[in-house]
């Protein structure tokens, strides 16, 4: 697996090959190239942007093994699927894997054959680990979700800042810390919690333009819930909540629709919440209502849409779950249900938290407010809030489609920045609003600001505008709010512009919130019934057929259906209906390992799906000239009459498995029959496989030696008598492939006589 050439050209057949792209994403080449020359790095990457791909790849390059920090069991089981999947060896050891099964993957660390290895935090810091990982050559650690190391954070972990001590017991380590969720101060607190050594920070353009980000007013929001399903038929979602009970009860009104959903929160046991997750992976529920402990560690890929029956706590969290839909780059949604009841009940629980961290928390809820009351691009506010600037309106948020009335607030945002200037940037946003409005309270007089040239300078608007209004300023980025510094308002390079009056500033005219009025009766269904009674294109017809396939190939396999091929793979394929290895190889998400584990399996589906009577003949159209001349005339001979259109795609499928039985009937081999027939090893191992399972007889002894069967039957004895095969696999360590596995227990049941 270890490429020798220049390391970026190696990078990127490695992309091509294992995980079946032509180019990397931007900024990835860069962060890979940095990490591969051995330098400290910091990855700040939206969630779906690719930020796993930025230290897989080159520890599959690079010499040695990479360990990778996760804080989630679901997260690191899923990333080593699909590492798997692609062809990959990895492996993760936290607390849900067994005494015996540890030991089997330290030792695999140990002889060279892993090369990603994910471990809990705890795990890592526990006795003897560290002492273990020194008997390793390590390529890099990668510290994943690393907002987790800052008390600034959202989702600080105490456990996270003992990770320093990877520094001092590898100081010649390169260390990767990856997060998509981390402002100024979390960014900065990173590098220092973990001693990098003169890091460079990768700064990834945070803006998911495949969001469509909309806030709905709050009243009756079961109602707007069971009206957006009906729009999204079949689509995978997740709503959260922001209590148990309400989880519970809204995943009844959505069963009462028909709709395949269920519930997930804190107050379940950890085998109910792990049987829900795996279900809603493995899409055999549509929809997931949680409270926020659902999420952090769940990689599916075909998450069409989040919604939030609450107001979020802040951004950080807010933008991490909505990142939750759309990881495929296609179009997805996330709506959010807005009430000035929510903040009062999250500041009531806010203030009731750690004394110590109240004031920021209250904080940060007043921006998540602010944007739920926004009037200007809701895009732009996200990427302000994470210091990054969109030149234009986005066009993909509710705003953008209905803007409201604005008027030129450049001399009000002038005032309050010079105050801001004028106050040696020391200000909170309360004490601004206090001087600017002439306030002679004691924290203006101590300060001195009572002295300033701005002082009273607004003093003709009450404090609920000014409120409004400075809040459109660090929604536009003209500030910042500082936190380590008191919660003191900060004027950027945006500001500034506005101060030298370069930069005029609209603004939204405040207005007290009102409550929205309710859709009118009838309105209700109609969109659903109107979307229902339109034509259903040939693509869409055929990615639900792909979709279908894919559904049973991953529940045989025991994965969840993306780990096998993601929405946006589908899509393509939907669209270009790739019917050789060339075409298929050409769809983005379609590595060597996948082609040629699945490959003949979709085009089958393609050319099946096709309607052209002689579809299927075209996938042995080469091999047509290898046959030998005395396999043809008797399939001819059993020809008694033409097939039926209807029926003849499934005639060609069998004629070209019965050419494959004849010719394992003349002794040929697998790999044998493949080059004559010039097909892929895969589909030759199909046909087998599906002619053993309509009771052809193959020669087991061919494929499977008897001690072979016997150690594949006592895993399965020690599985359960009908395990997925996805478990045997893991089980005997990957020392037989599927198609081995599947004739094996083929066989066995006919031995028992089912």
């Amino acid at each position: 697996m270890l490429f020798a050439a220049e390391p970026l050209a190696s990078a990127r057949r490695v992309l091509k090959q294992y995980y079946g792209y032509d180019t990397f994403r931007p900024m990835q080449e860069d962060i890979i190239g940095h990490i591969m020359a051995g330098q400290d790095t910091v990855v700040l990457m939206p969630t779906g942007g690719g930020k796993s791909v930025c230290f897989q790849v080159p520890a599959v390059v690079q010499e040695g093994l990479c360990v990778v920090v996760s804080p989630l069991i679901a997260l690191m089981k899923d990333q080593v699927e699909a590492l798997k999947a692609n062809g990959i060896a990895a492996a993760y050891i936290n607390s849900s894997v067994g005494q015996s099964e540890q030991q089997a993957i330290t030792g695999e660390a140990l002889n060279g054959y892993l090369k990603l290895l994910y471990v809990s935090p705890e795990k890592l810091l526990s006795e003897g680990f560290l002492t273990f990982m020194k008997r390793l050559r390590i390529s890099m650690f990668a510290i994943d979700e690393a907002h987790c190391i800052s008390s600034w954070g959202h989702d600080f972990r105490p456990e996270y800042t003992q990770l320093r001590v990877l520094r001092e017991q590898f100081p010649r380590v390169p260390i990767i810390a990856l997060t998509a969720t981390a402002d100024r101060l979390t960014q900065r607190d990173i590098q220092t919690q973990l001693r990098l050594h003169e890091p460079r920070v990768f700064l990834s353009s945070f803006d998911r333009p495949n969001l469509n980000l909309i806030v709905r007013p709050g009243q009756d929001r079961v109602g707007g819930i069971l009206e957006f399903l009906e729009r999204h038929p079949g689509e995978a979602g997740i709503i959260y909540c922001l209590s148990r009970k309400q989880c519970e009860t809204l995943t009844q009104k959505i069963q009462a629709k028909g709709v395949k959903a269920g519930y997930y929160h804190a107050g379940m046991t950890p085998n109910q919440r792990g049987s829900v997750q795996e279900a809603f992976l493995k899409d055999d529920l549509q929809v997931i209502v949680a409270t926020i402990a659902f999420g952090m560690g769940i990689d599916k890929s075909n998450v069409r849409w989040v919604i939030h029956y609450n107001l979020p706590k802040n951004i950080e969290g807010y933008y991490q779950e909505i990142g939750r839909a759309g990881r495929d780059g296609s179009p997805a949604t996330a709506v959010l249900f807005y009430s000035f009841a929510d903040v009062m009940s999250l500041r009531d629980m806010l203030s009731k938290d750690d004394p110590k961290l109240t004031q920021l928390n209250l904080t940060k809820l007043e921006r998540m407010q602010q944007f739920a009351e926004a009037a200007s691009c809701r895009r732009k506010i996200l990427l302000n809030y994470f210091g990054e600037t969109l030149p234009q309106d986005c066009g993909n948020c509710d705003i953008c489609r209905n803007p409201p009335t604005t008027f030129d607030g450049t001399e009000l945002a002038q005032k309050a920045l010079s105050a801001v200037v004028r106050g040696r940037e020391r200000m909170s946003l309360t004490l601004l609003i206090d001087v600017l409005r002439g306030m002679r309270n004691q924290a203006v007089l101590s300060g001195g600001y009572d002295q300033i040239k701005t002082y009273g300078a607004g003093r003709d608007l009450p404090y609920l505008d000014w409120y409004s209004y400075i809040h459109q300023m660090l929604n536009d980025g003209l500030l910042y709010i500082a936190y380590e510094e008191g919660y003191a308002l900060k004027i950027t390079d945006l500001g500034r512009e506005v101060l030298q009056a370069q930069r005029p500033v609209p603004m939204k005219k405040f207005q007290p919130t009102e409550k929205a009025e309710k859709p009118a009766k009838g309105r209700k269904g109609a969109a659903a019934a109107a979307a229902k009674a339109a034509p259903v294109s040939r693509e869409a017809q055929l990615f639900e057929a792909l979709r279908a396939l894919r559904k049973r190939i991953a529940d045989e396999q025991g994965v969840p259906p993306y780990v096998i091929f993601t929405d946006s793979t589908l899509q393509e394929m939907a669209v270009e209906r790739p019917v050789n290895r060339t075409a298929m190889l050409a769809i983005s998400g379609v590595g060597m390992k996948k082609f040629e584990t699945y490959g003949e399996a979709f085009i089958r589906e393609v050319l099946t799906h096709g309607g052209n009577p002689a579809a299927l003949a075209e996938l042995d159209e080469d091999a047509e000239k290898f046959e030998p001349q005395e396999t043809k005339a008797p399939r001819n001979r059993r020809k008694k009459e033409a097939p039926e259109p209807a029926t003849q795609a499934s005639a060609d499928a069998n004629s070209t498995m019965e050419t494959t039985f004849q010719l394992h009937r003349m002794g040929l081999s697998v790999e044998a029959i493949a080059e004559r027939r010039g097909l892929a090893v895969g589909t030759i191992q199909t046909h087998l496989s599906t002619l053993y399972s309509r009771g052809y007889e193959l020669r087991i002894e061919d494929f499977l030696k008897p001690q072979e069967l016997a150690e594949i039957q006592t895993a399965q004895a020690q599985l359960g008598n009908s395990p997925m095969l996805r478990d045997l696999f893991d089980h005997l360590r990957e020392k037989y492939d599927y198609f081995r596995l599947r004739l094996a227990l083929m066989y066995f049941k006919k031995l028992r006589g089912e």
